[in-house]
């Protein structure tokens, strides 16, 4: 029995202690880079990502067939699908998803769409109203991503604004506004990756040098204002204004439409589940945090579970919805039923997407990813310290680019940054975890495998790839601006100084570029 036991425990040691060969090098980041380029040249994104993760398994397992297979599906996609967070984010997408379905059966999308039809004149005064919705939304990124779509869709469809700009504008309203903004799931997120700093203090004081998240939010109000698109938007635009906001004849919600009886459903119908889905998410987070067992509202939300708070609060607002809809007879308790399995289709896409990014992830991670950028970023930190923030911002992206998540940068740069300059010079300190966040939010942006651009594309129920596609020269257009900037406040380090540079950095590179646009069509 002893030397039983022996060898098992030796087994389980050895079956513990396996390090690939592949582990803690530039080949971890090979595997998301192939599926990013394969879903931007093939525009379908489920076999790329598909591709991305054999990959990551083929580099795991040392190209054996029985120990990639095991780890794709084992360790891979059971794996995420058994992870209690990423269960909780797909049941509260489904909750979403069936909301959506009962509030334009109701009749209140299609009620609303009327109401703001009436005040909103123009193409400008839809894509503002998208804005403006999306920044008041700042309590988490996947409930901004699907709560502005719902609403705004009917809105920017009548006034002939693409899907690809509604996705734009709901994406970059989700995570640039959420990391500025001090009562959100992602300042709870960073409060807790800064260990022996008062986080919070830390957040708010790095809010006037996270150049990327306002500078995307001058973009949008700019391009708005200016009546100016560029790069493949300007063609879906152009195609919009013609009557055809797609563009491409790929449709991937089409069939979840339902037949709406619009005589019925009032505005009240939309605006009061949208209101009881804030009220309860909000509640359900800071419950998650202890803040009914004595915690302090901050406190609750640094320290909430947003993956249960939003899953506890999106019950319980359609719950609230079922009853409502019932007692004003706009829907009966069997046709909100009915649109249970219409909402979950509804969401099929994006969970699809969200399932294959989260195990490409998890393939990443197996393989030292987090790792190899941690040993690079530990040996920038020796010298250069006045371009440390711009050499950050530039790692952060492209790790958050590669993995499709901006927590995950953010808990590898920030200890980083910290170690770095605690106790030693505050001010770059602060710069720089600004710059990490940046950073994370413009990979996370830009790339395809990021639950918020998936998010972005099921909320304007928009083809994955044409958001993505669109949206990438607009995004690069911010981080370049930010990463200049970056440069002038490593060595200036005064917010007073840096954000008014970087504000007039971006209108002047969207004028030039509005120019330049004007001439070649010339």
């Amino acid at each position: 029995m002893l030397l039983v036991c022996s060898c098992m425990t030796t087994f389980a040691a050895e079956k513990a202690e396996y390090v690939p060969k592949m582990y803690a090098s530039f080949w971890a980041l090979i595997p998301p880079v192939v599926a990013i380029t394969l879903a931007l040249i093939t525009k379908e994104v489920y076999s790329s990502l598909f591709v991305g993760i054999l990959m990551g398994g083929l580099f795991y397992s040392g190209f054996t067939f029985e120990k990639t297979v095991t780890h794709v599906f084992q360790d891979g996609i059971i794996g995420v699908l058994s992870d209690s967070y990423n269960v909780g984010i797909l049941v509260f997408l489904v909750i979403l998803g069936v909301m959506v379905s009962m509030m334009n059966r109701a009749g209140g999308s299609a009620a609303f769409g009327r109401w703001a039809g009436k005040r909103i004149k123009t193409r400008t005064g839809a894509q503002l109203a998208t804005i403006i919705l999306g920044v008041l939304i700042f309590i988490d990124d996947y409930f901004n991503c699907l709560t502005v779509g719902s609403v705004m869709r009917p809105v920017t469809d009548k006034h002939n604004v693409s899907r690809a700009k509604l996705s734009y504008l709901i994406d970059a309203t989700a995570a640039p506004v959420c990391i500025i903004a001090p009562i959100s799931s992602w300042a709870a997120a960073v409060t807790g990756f800064v260990k022996g700093e008062d986080g919070f203090s830390i957040f708010i004081r790095a809010i006037p040098y996270n150049y990327y998240a306002i500078l995307t939010i001058v973009m949008m109000l700019a391009i708005v204002y200016l009546k100016m698109d560029y790069g493949t938007m300007r063609v879906h635009e152009k195609n919009a204004i013609n009557g055809d906001i797609y563009t491409t004849p790929d449709r991937p919600y089409a069939n979840a439409e339902v037949e709406v009886d619009e005589s019925k459903g009032g505005v009240i119908d939309l605006i009061l589940p949208i209101l009881m889905l804030i009220v309860c998410c909000v509640i359900g987070m800071i419950y998650t945090g202890g803040f009914f067992s004595g915690a302090s509202f901050v406190e609750a939300f640094s320290g909430s579970d947003a993956s249960v708070g939003l899953v506890l609060g999106s019950f319980f607002a359609l719950v609230i919805t079922i009853v409502f809809y019932a007692a004003r007879k706009v829907l009966k308790f069997k046709e909100s039923m009915e649109c249970v399995p219409e909402g979950f289709k509804a969401m099929v896409p994006a969970i699809l997407i969200l399932t294959f990014a989260w195990t490409l992830k998890a393939m990443t991670d197996s393989l030292g990813a987090a790792k190899y950028v941690a040993g690079v970023m530990d040996s920038a930190a020796g010298g250069l310290i006045n371009l440390l923030p711009a050499i950050i911002f530039l790692v952060g992206c492209f790790l958050a680019f590669a993995t499709g998540t901006s927590w995950g940068t953010f808990g590898i740069l920030i200890p980083i940054v910290v170690a770095v300059f605690s106790g030693t010079n505050e001010t770059m300190m602060i710069i720089s975890i600004s710059a990490c966040m940046a950073g994370a939010v413009c990979g996370d942006h830009c790339s395809p495998i990021s639950d918020t651009t998936i998010m972005a594309s099921a909320g304007a129920q928009c083809n994955h790839v044409n958001h993505v596609t669109t949206q990438l020269p607009y995004a690069l257009t911010v981080a370049g601006v930010s990463f200049v900037n970056y440069v002038i406040v490593g060595f200036v380090q005064n917010p007073y100084i840096g954000l008014p540079v970087g504000i007039l950095l971006m209108l002047g590179t969207l004028l030039v570029i509005r120019k330049i646009s004007k001439e070649k069509e010339a």
